[in-house]
């Protein structure tokens, strides 16, 4: 039997009027997916240093090693669907005319689910773009892990314009999130009516600095997560439970007369 969340009238109102959206979503999201999230115990981190792997020191002092993990989280990726969770953000984009949809994740998830203009905190793990001239590279096929066979730097992605070397278009540690990107966030953060915060523990910032913009500008902010985080003393109204649980039942909300 589906369990049904105790909405609050505040929030149902909001729904059911179309109130201008705002939604951050973040590795919980995904995780419902099969994606492994970088912070649990059995996550991708916990089996590296992130320094030895998601930062230029590291892909410049080792590359192939670099790109072999991003291959393995890559196959990751590509293997797992889109859950209801992120098809029902989809489908609220739909039938609200003010929606915008921020990610932390880079795995494009929201785009596969239906999402459009997606803005993308941490990048796209899917693109790649030129250490040398910034050209950017859609959907790379990588072949370094080959059964049995030891890769070599030769095998490494090229530029297709000059032959450098291309890298994961994602933020790594010591880079600075896309401006344009994050003043468009926080620019629609400040704007809307209803933000929601999913799957996000609230401890990386700026992109955990997005829900309290929001509260800042009289936004109603509803978080959206298993457990208590980092801003749940701030949230207007806090759900716990699955985004896959919990969006569905808020889209149904919509179609109420």
């Amino acid at each position: 039997m589906s369990r049904d969340w105790p909405f609050s009238k505040t929030l149902r109102d909001l729904i059911a009027n179309k109130a201008s959206v705002c939604v951050l979503t973040g590795a919980g999201v995904s995780a419902e997916s099969g994606v492994p999230t970088f912070r649990e115990k059995d996550g991708l981190w916990a089996k590296f240093k992130p320094e030895e792997l998601a930062s230029m020191d590291a892909f410049m002092g080792n590359p192939l090693r670099v790109w072999e993990w991003y291959q393995h989280r890559l196959k990751v990726i590509r293997e797992v669907q889109p859950n209801p969770g992120h098809k029902a953000l989809a489908q609220w984009q739909r039938l609200v005319p003010d929606f915008t949809l921020l990610t932390q994740n880079v795995d494009g998830l929201h785009q596969r689910a239906g999402s459009e203009n997606v803005l993308e905190l941490h990048g796209n793990i899917n693109r790649s773009f030129c250490v040398s001239c910034h050209h950017v590279v859609d959907e790379i096929e990588l072949e370094l892990l080959k059964e049995g066979g030891a890769p070599a730097k030769e095998d490494l992605p090229k530029c297709p314009q000059c032959q450098d070397l291309l890298r994961p278009d994602v933020v790594w540690f010591g880079e600075m999130l896309p401006g344009d990107i994050l003043h468009a966030s926080d620019q629609a953060a400040r704007r809307c009516q209803l933000f929601l915060s999913i799957g996000t523990m609230g401890v990386v910032f700026p992109a955990a600095g997005l829900p309290l913009a929001a509260i800042q500008s009289g936004a109603y902010v509803v978080e959206i997560n298993p457990d208590e985080t980092e801003l749940t003393p701030y949230m207007s109204e806090s759900l716990r439970g699955p985004s896959g649980k919990i969006l569905p039942q808020l889209i149904r909300l919509l179609a109420q007369p």
